[in-house]
């Protein structure tokens, strides 16, 4: 008898987890609670996958073998808990198709940066003609490319959630780009929980593995002291020289790392500018350096890479007020570096589904550079008890298309109108992509 692999959500990764599931020969179950999209049951259909939406069938799912959950699935929810009791395993895609290759994994955590920073790694091993490919929560299912194609090296952006149903799973290089209190509703409102979670990302390293981290992080530090690291560790710091890392010395990156060529370059010929993306382009130039990618070539991914979606992304200017759209900004600190790299005059659109959020830390920031807040969620109390009288323009709106109309009616020439959310999307938008899409369209109607 086949063993029966259950997967529990229809997007990209557990559509992919199932195909891949299904070609390794396992007896494959899809299930998920809301409605899967068309394009997704199209593909199961294609495959004669079963499987059903909008239920979870206990009699079905709990005679699984194991169980792949989607990351967005939390561990209270009734038939994750039914499934515990019984000792059914439950791991994540990523931990499930790396039993079926042997490629390279370089694999990025931490609460802000990991796209912009997978992302660039995946553009320097691109340019380097590495057979590449970017998963986890970016790109294609990572199952899905096991299944299909051979790649050689993986670039893995993981979130916590990930990382929480990973056990056997090894990064050959892991890099950890920040820790900042983020998801503590999914972890009792324990910022140690969470803390933990980021670590996972070192679990089975071995002495020959690589960890690259950032030396600045005051909670990564405090950890490094407490925690037993055998992986040889890549700094990264903009404030003090290091060993074995990337530092700052008179304006230019220097990584020197040992037995590896020396590489430097002015932070000025940076494609990605602000403090936070000298951070993500230190990581991403170590992580070349180490694997042997040429000096030119880091080079010239370093200073003409192309800035991802969602993330501060120019849409366009109307009438001399630049519109930006940074929708992926989905918690403090990623607001917090989106506000620190802009000029003053600054109308700000924050809000949505507020996760323990601790507005404080912006506080100096809003007085400094912005003029006017347009909350655009469902609740907004939150903003309000924040900011409420430390500027003299607080405005509600409840759909993307008056926010960005009242946020050009408040704007002169010269302003900056900032959509960086602070706050996930789902009380008005499917995701943080669709709260984006909707900005630029709404600011190409204006």
């Amino acid at each position: 008898m086949k063993e029966k692999i259950v997967i529990l959500g229809g997007g990209e990764s557990g559509t992919g987890a199932a195909i891949l599931a299904q070609k390794e020969g396992f007896d494959v179950f899809l299930s998920d609670y809301g409605e899967i999209k068309a394009a997704y049951k199209k593909v199961l259909d294609e495959h004669k996958i079963l499987w059903e939406e909008k239920q979870h069938s206990q009699k079905q799912i709990l005679d699984a073998t194991e169980i792949i959950k989607s990351p967005g699935i939390p561990d209270t929810a009734p038939i994750i808990q039914a499934a515990k009791a019984l000792n059914i395993p439950i791991i994540s895609e990523i931990e499930f198709a790396a039993r079926y290759t042997d490629a390279y994994m370089i694999c990025i955590t931490g609460s802000n940066g990991k796209t912009t920073t997978a992302s660039l790694i995946y553009d320097l091993l691109k340019r380097a003609d590495y057979k590449v490919g970017l998963a986890g929560n970016i790109g294609k299912s990572f199952a899905l490319q096991v299944a299909t194609q051979k790649h050689e090296y993986y670039v893995l952006e993981l979130s916590s959630f990930q990382l929480d149903g990973m056990y056997k799973f090894k990064a050959n290089t892991a890099i950890l780009l920040n820790i900042t209190p983020d998801h503590l509703d999914r972890y009792h409102n324990n910022f140690h929980e969470y803390i933990d979670a980021k670590f996972r990302i070192l679990q089975n390293q071995d002495q020959e593995d690589h960890f690259i981290y950032c030396d600045d992080d005051p909670v990564i530090k405090e950890e490094l002291e407490k925690r037993n690291i055998i992986s040889k560790k890549n700094p990264f710091s903009i404030k003090h020289k290091v060993e074995n890392g990337a530092y700052i010395e008179n304006e230019e990156i220097i990584i020197n790392i040992k037995n590896k060529e020396d590489f430097n370059m002015s932070i000025h010929d940076l494609a990605l500018q602000g403090k936070h993306n000298i951070y993500n382009s230190m990581a991403a130039g170590l992580t070349a350096n180490i694997n042997n990618i040429r000096k030119n070539v880091i080079r010239e991914s370093l200073t003409d890479f192309k800035s991802i979606e969602h993330r501060l992304e120019k849409v366009l200017k109307v009438h001399d007020i630049l519109f930006i759209n940074d929708s992926k900004a989905t918690n403090v600190n990623s607001t917090w570096y989106a506000l620190e790299s802009m000029p003053k005059n600054v109308i700000w659109i924050a809000g949505g589904t507020d996760k323990g959020n601790n507005y404080d830390e912006l506080a100096h920031l809003v007085k400094e550079k912005v003029k006017a807040i347009i909350c655009l969620g469902i609740d907004n109390s939150k903003l309000h008890d924040a900011f409420d009288g430390l500027i003299p323009t607080i405005v509600d709106c409840n759909n993307m298309k008056d926010a960005v109309k009242t946020a050009y009616y408040l704007g002169n020439d010269g302003d900056t109108v900032l959509l960086s959310p602070a706050c996930a999307s789902f009380d008005l938008f499917e995701n943080y992509e669709d709260r984006g899409t909707q900005f630029k369209k709404s600011v190409r109607n204006l």
